[in-house]
């Protein structure tokens, strides 16, 4: 009789126990419940699914958060296209808005057939890896070492190695997700918009012929750019030219005429020198010296 009333003891301490609980949650379910807007799932499936964080949110979930409040419009968004854009736009009754299509930059020219090397890195194939180890033999110390870190880091096959061991962006498949920017041991990359056609591709510091004794494509300091271009849009400094692209409006072609090794260039419709820039007619890699 004892056990019996034991047991039942028991039983109706554990349900009271669980009523207890229950009431719990459901008190708390009512007190920290966040409504969500249904519409967030129905624009989130008509988003590319990248997440690839160019639009300046986390992924297409909270871009599509964004959307929904307002905070942001379907122009934001770069990698889907302009018609699927304008379907959110229409759905969620806003202005599909612009936002200018921004692509990683290097800021490096230096391939093997116009770098130098000063010693053969063997080991792990990676930029990262060489980087540790003695800066991977080549003569610039700022220049790409050309291990593909980037190409493969890039899920949109944005990047690929040019037959110099340079890599080269891909403008339509680029979305400035920035995993380019990450991987790069030297901060090679870095995120622009398709405005920005002015260019230095180059981060060396070294001067004159220090310079040009590495690379032949170098910034060697001479300033010719600065000098050229309106105002103070170009100016130097050590010894690199730097491009204030809050003037970008007077950005003008004629300061990368006289750059003697072509350093600075022209983005637009393929890369441009000017005319006093070396010709680069080596197609070999410069031997080890």
């Amino acid at each position: 009789m004892t056990s019996l009333l034991n047991i039942l003891v028991a039983v109706g301490f554990m349900a009271g126990l669980g009523l207890i609980l229950a009431s719990v949650l459901v008190i708390a379910n009512r007190r920290l419940f966040v409504y969500e807007d249904p519409k967030i799932d129905d624009v989130e499936e008509l988003l590319p699914h990248s997440n690839c964080g160019a639009c300046g949110t986390a992924g297409c979930r909270a871009f599509a958060e964004k959307l929904v409040t307002g905070e942001l419009q379907p122009g934001a968004c770069t990698v889907n296209g302009t018609e699927m854009n304008q379907v959110i736009a229409t759905f969620l009754g806003v202005e599909l808005g612009t936002h200018e299509k921004r692509v990683a930059r290097l800021a490096c020219a230096g391939g093997s057939n116009v770098a130098r090397r000063h010693g053969d890195y063997r080991g792990v194939e990676s930029c990262r890896a060489a980087a540790l180890v003695a800066g991977g033999g080549k003569g610039c110390a700022w220049g790409c070492l050309g291990l593909a870190d980037c190409e493969r880091v890039c899920d949109l096959d944005a990047i690929i190695m040019d037959r110099h061991d340079l890599p080269q962006v891909i403008d339509d498949l680029c979305t400035a997700c920035g995993d380019c920017v990450d991987i790069c041991p030297r901060d090679l990359f870095s995120l622009q918009p398709l405005s920005h056609h002015l260019w230095v591709a180059c981060k060396n510091l070294e001067k004159g012929e220090a310079a040009e004794a590495e690379c032949a494509v170098t910034c060697n300091g001479c300033g010719r750019c600065a000098l050229d271009a309106p105002g103070d849009l170009v100016t130097m400094a050590d010894n690199l030219a730097v491009i204030d692209y809050s003037q970008n409006a007077k950005a003008a072609r004629i300061a990368i005429e006289r750059c003697p090794t072509g350093a600075i260039v022209w983005l637009e419709d393929g890369v441009h020198k000017g005319q006093s820039a070396v010709k680069i007619v080596r197609k070999e890699a410069l031997p080890l010296e």
